[in-house]
């Protein structure tokens, strides 16, 4: 597979903390984007953490999907939400945590073979691998496999999860 770039631009303007910016991307999907401090959540606008965690989800979700497509099964969907923590770390903000909470609807799938891709979904994503900050997971196989869109964080008695946390994995059945 050959090698490809892509790219985005800030103009900024003023002090980190006062400042505000524009975000810019050649697809037009962001076209002068307001853009902010991640600390300046008063304005509607994006920012830095909030970029990357949306950059992990969506990376996260396809490579999975190539995982469990590798392994024979066709997801239907994969919800994903990354949670990015900051914290002033001797004096510098540092990114130290991200959790990535997942629910997938995948038909027939076997729970083993669920959280194995799970797992190398973790270790193979490409957004996962850039980042220096510790990496954990919960991931949820839906029994609903005709959801359209699972509600993160509910399910029913029978929903079978694996929590994945430093590579280390617990099985477990969802509670009521």
């Amino acid at each position: 597979m050959k090698p490809y770039t892509r790219q985005a631009s800030v103009l900024w303007i003023g002090t980190c903390q006062h400042g505000k910016g524009a975000i810019s991307t050649p697809s037009a999907v962001l076209n002068e984007a307001p853009y902010a401090s991640g600390s300046a959540i008063k304005r509607r606008a994006t920012n830095p953490l909030e970029l990357i965690a949306a950059a992990h989800a969506g990376s996260f979700s396809m490579t999975l999907a190539n995982e469990l497509g590798t392994a024979g099964y066709s997801p239907r969907t994969i919800d994903t939400t990354a949670t990015v923590t900051m914290e002033d770390i001797a004096a510098r903000w540092t990114m130290t945590q991200i959790h990535l909470d997942v629910i997938v609807s995948v038909p027939r799938v076997a729970q083993c073979d669920f959280v194995d891709a799970a797992l190398r979904a973790k270790a193979n994503c490409p957004i996962s691998r850039s980042l220096n900050a510790n990496i954990s997971m919960r991931a949820i196989l839906s029994p609903r496999a005709h959801a359209a869109k699972p509600v993160p964080h509910r399910g029913s008695g029978k929903a079978a999860s694996g929590i994945v946390q430093k590579n280390k994995v617990r099985s477990n059945r969802a509670k009521t």
